[in-house]
């Protein structure tokens, strides 16, 4: 993954938290516990009866273990249109 997000540093990606979370950003830098560090980001929120939202960030650090889901973001358009249920929490087990 270390590679990977090399590869993605300073480029617009979007993370999913484990919280059920989307924030997309611009990739200032992580570390080896995947600790990310984003610039001018923003949360996107869905809802089912309004469009989505965007909330304004700026400079944002989500935990390594809080992240359950990054992806790079090629193209910089979203459709703001959308109508969605959020996501839930991700559920963990203990073993």
């Amino acid at each position: 993954m270390a590679s990977t997000l090399l590869e993605w540093k300073n480029k617009i990606v979007c993370v999913v938290t484990c919280d059920g979370r989307i924030i997309v950003g611009e990739l200032a830098g992580h570390d080896q516990v995947q600790n990310l560090i984003l610039q001018n980001s923003h949360e996107r929120v869905y809802s089912i009866d309004v469009e989505v939202e965007q909330v304004p960030l700026g400079l944002y650090v989500i935990r390594g273990d809080n992240v359950a889901l990054i992806s790079d973001v090629e193209d910089k358009e979203w459709d703001n249109s959308v109508k969605a249920e959020p996501l839930s929490s991700v559920a963990q087990q203990t073993l």
